[in-house]
């Protein structure tokens, strides 16, 4: 049993490797709480509730998890916000902010009794006509500021698909106006990844301006993007420094709104990114005139985000981790170029060694798939020392299931 601390040992993570087979995918529940804290002491002194973006990973143990930790939900599917509900959140603890869904889906999660973020023109309109002030809904802007580690994780700027434009405020209020909607929240995510707290100081200026079109707001939400570290040295958003400046700048302007505003984020891989490793076997060392490939048991369709966003996982020999350190290009089985990482140093690695991945929590097993029909992989979650499988590996059945063979 490991230590109660926030990194799992790597002999524990070579137990539970023999234990459950590879690849697979291992949480630690410890690091996710202390994650959790850490937003709660940096805004303990402002009115701030958070809820956890599930997009970065479902699972159904980790709802439940993060709902005993007295976390709200984000979700952005109708499917995500049926998940919560049932993992046990309450509707009035989860936030539904879709983009390019149909009124069918909004109304499906009215229906539910969950908190609406709405985030276009049309829909709004249609929304208000039906509606009118009988549901009260929130509206997600797009403020325009360029903001993010990669331009596909950036949601703020001006060619994004997600939000109204603040520049449409007039049309905004024109169906407001007309459709007596109650808009009792206002939204905007910038994008992933933000190493500069001054993006956010520049947001929520943006919607304290916004405020004085909607007298009847109770919230102001300024989505997440937290960058947490993926490798030694990385940037990291200063969670302290943040919490303080934007804990000074949401008061002074509450105090001169007419009523009390809360400040809401939806924090997703800040949660469970660190929690995360995977954990993969090394088939094949396979030397060519230009590199050393480890070819391992795994590929981009478990882990995309190498080959999707150019992301860095730190990857280290858990077999042989006192082994001379040789440069490796490390690359998956799945006949594509699927590589997860070039010329890192690592332990020596022998066919059969463990590797694993750091940082694995967010948008890992969430983004997989059957590619080349390979089979998904297993979920442990770490919970008191104790590891417990949390989803069982894909069987050839699960290939099939969905399929109909004609006769």
């Amino acid at each position: 049993m490991p230590k109660q601390s926030d990194v799992l040992a790597t002999d524990f993570l070579v137990k539970i490797a023999e234990e459950f087979g590879t690849p697979v995918y291992i949480y630690h529940a410890e690091k996710i709480k202390t994650q959790y804290e850490k937003l709660q002491k940096a805004f303990h002194k402002s009115d701030t509730r958070f809820f956890y973006a599930c997009k970065a990973l479902t699972n159904i143990n980790i709802l439940k998890y993060i709902n005993s930790l007295g976390c709200g939900l984000d979700t952005v599917s109708i499917q995500e916000v049926q998940l919560g509900l049932k993992a046990g959140f309450d509707p009035k603890n989860i936030i539904f902010t879709p983009n390019c869904v149909d009124l069918q889906e909004i109304i499906a999660a009215k229906d539910l009794g969950v908190i609406i973020n709405i985030d276009n023109i049309s829909i709004l309109e249609q929304f208000g006509n039906k509606f009118g002030d009988s549901y009260p809904i929130s509206i997600r802007l797009n403020p325009h500021i360029m903001a993010g580690g990669n331009f596909k994780i950036s949601t703020g700027h001006v060619d994004s698909k997600f939000g109204i434009s603040i520049h449409q405020m007039r049309h905004i209020e024109r169906i407001v106006k007309s459709t007596k909607l109650k808009v009792t929240g206002l939204h905007m995510h910038t994008g992933s990844e933000i190493k500069d707290v001054d993006v956010f100081l520049r947001g929520v200026e943006i919607m304290f301006e916004m405020t004085q079109h909607f007298p009847d707001l109770q919230s102001i939400d300024l989505g997440s993007g937290f960058k947490v570290a993926y490798q030694p040295g990385d940037p990291e958003t200063d969670i302290d420094l943040l919490g303080k400046k934007l804990t000074e700048a949401f008061n002074k302007f509450s105090a001169k709104y007419e009523r009390p505003l809360q400040l809401w984020f939806e924090p997703g891989k800040f949660l469970v990114s660190q929690s995360g490793y995977f954990v993969v076997k090394a088939n094949v060392i396979k030397q060519t005139t230009a590199t050393v490939f480890v070819g391992v048991n795994s590929g981009f369709n478990h882990l995309i985000r190498p080959m999707f966003y150019d992301a860095f996982h730190l990857i280290r020999n858990i077999s042989n981790p006192k082994g001379t350190e040789r440069i490796y290009t490390v690359v998956g089985n799945i006949c594509e170029t699927d590589t997860f990482g070039w010329d890192r140093k690592i332990n020596e690695v022998r066919e059969g060694d463990y590797l694993v991945f750091y940082n694995a929590g967010a948008y890992g097993f969430e983004m997989s798939s059957n590619f080349n029909s390979r089979l998904k992989p297993a979920e442990v979650l770490v919970k008191d020392g104790v590891p417990h499988l949390i989803r069982r590996r894909d069987t050839l059945e699960d290939l099939l299931k969905n399929q109909i063979e004609l006769a």
